[in-house]
């Protein structure tokens, strides 16, 4: 019988060998960056964000506490079943230690969902959703680079000012698009303004003519795009050849990046009033990450607040990791929240127990063809406002992890 008990005790030791080694994970860390490689959003995300993630490996150093760091990718389509499904089997079969990326709201959310399951650190850098750190939010889940909220708080308010008191919404139909209208909305009302309606479009839709002319035939002073990308790249390219500018009608880009500025070209898309964290002009770090950037991914193109976002949010997580001499989630997440974020375009940047990484925000407006002196030079900074303004409060958002402390 003890013959027998032994044999069982080394068959449940094999058996279990494979799990454990799991567990501890591999001799190294493994990023996985899990975004939209080939649709609406890839110029803006995408390859880009993976070499900006493996200039902030090689800033680190190329290893961390003798363990080599290594960057891998996949396109998760925007599909959230899809986007689950491979975090799931980075998680479980690839020993992949953190997610960054998320492309769609609707495709992150379901990213932070396997992650929370999972205990894995989720580097937030795509996708815009208020709900991350708010309804949605996770112990292990990091939001940078933006939200909805922080974009409509920026652009929103600074049109109102401007007289722009009544809006009508021309909303992408998902989780980003329906938080966006939200968010702006309510800072619309809070303003003394009115919302006269709104319509939804599909994510990549071709031919936006018919919700244009809703739009139009709303007499609203301002049309707010909440959609983003080649979406709001359209929107606004068929909004001038509707005359719909020309009319006195403005356009407010919610969610606006600088290669769809470049896309349409400074004659379409000047006097546009933008949001954004990140502008590749804004000082000698930010213009040397550029000259790295560009040199890594194309010659042609400056990087995105996402792009440059994913360099930030890695860089700082393996500063977290050395940190905590550990690779361990839950010691990492809480070495990233005390350790200020501090790279090329954050100075000393705080993140708040939700996971919201309180960068400063910039309010922008697209110059003229004849303002601009040099390649890329597209904007004007119109204003400035600190992170501790910019975003939600934390007691606004319901994070449920955050109550129950």
């Amino acid at each position: 019988m003890k013959a027998l008990w032994a044999l069982v005790a080394v068959a449940l030791a094999v058996a279990a060998a494979p799990v454990a080694a799991r567990a501890e994970g591999s001799g190294k860390i493994k990023i996985g960056v899990l975004s939209d490689m080939s649709g609406a959003y890839a110029d803006v995300v995408g390859e880009g964000s993976v070499a900006a993630a493996k200039l902030a490996v090689e800033d680190a150093g190329g290893s961390v506490l003798g363990m080599p760091v290594e960057v891998i990718s996949a396109d998760m389509q925007n599909k959230p079943d899809v986007a689950s499904s491979i975090a799931r089997q980075w998680f479980d079969t690839e020993d992949v230690d953190v997610l960054t990326g998320g492309g769609a709201s609707s495709s992150a959310l379901a990213m932070q969902e396997v992650a929370k399951e999972k205990k894995h650190i989720y580097l937030i850098t795509d996708a815009a959703s208020s709900d991350l750190t708010g309804k949605a939010c996770s112990p292990f889940g990091i939001q940078f680079v933006y939200d909805t909220y922080s974009l409509a708080n920026g652009t929103a308010r600074a049109l109102i000012k401007q007289g722009g008191d009544t809006w009508f919404f021309l909303t992408v139909d998902y989780a980003f698009g329906q938080a966006m209208e939200a968010d702006a909305s309510r800072f619309v009302t809070a303003a003394g303004g009115k919302v006269l309606g709104s319509v939804r479009h599909p994510l990549g839709a071709a031919d936006l003519s018919s919700f244009l002319l809703q739009a139009q035939a709303s007499k609203a002073k301002v049309i707010g795009l909440a959609n983003a990308s080649s979406d709001t790249a359209n929107s606004v390219k068929q909004a001038a050849e509707f005359g719909i500018p020309q009319s006195g009608q403005k356009l407010a880009a919610l969610l606006m990046m600088i290669t769809n500025v470049e896309s349409l070209g400074l004659p379409v898309a000047q006097g546009l009033t933008l949001t954004e964290s990140f502008y590749w002009d804004l000082n000698d770090k930010t213009r040397a990450f550029t000259k790295r950037f560009q040199a890594a991914y194309k010659p042609e193109r400056v990087p995105t607040m996402t792009q440059a976002g994913s360099y930030a949010a890695v860089f700082h997580y393996l500063k977290a990791v050395k940190a905590a001499g550990s690779k361990d989630p839950e010691k990492v997440v809480a070495k990233m929240k005390e350790l200020p974020v501090d790279d090329m375009y954050n100075d000393n940047v705080k993140i708040r127990a939700d996971g919201r990484v309180l960068h400063k925000m910039y309010l922008e407006q697209v110059k003229s063809p004849e303002e601009s002196k040099y390649p890329h030079d597209d904007y004007k900074i119109l204003a400035s406002t600190p992170g501790q303004e910019a975003y939600r409060p934390l007691a606004d958002g319901n994070c449920p992890f955050v109550k129950s402390q």
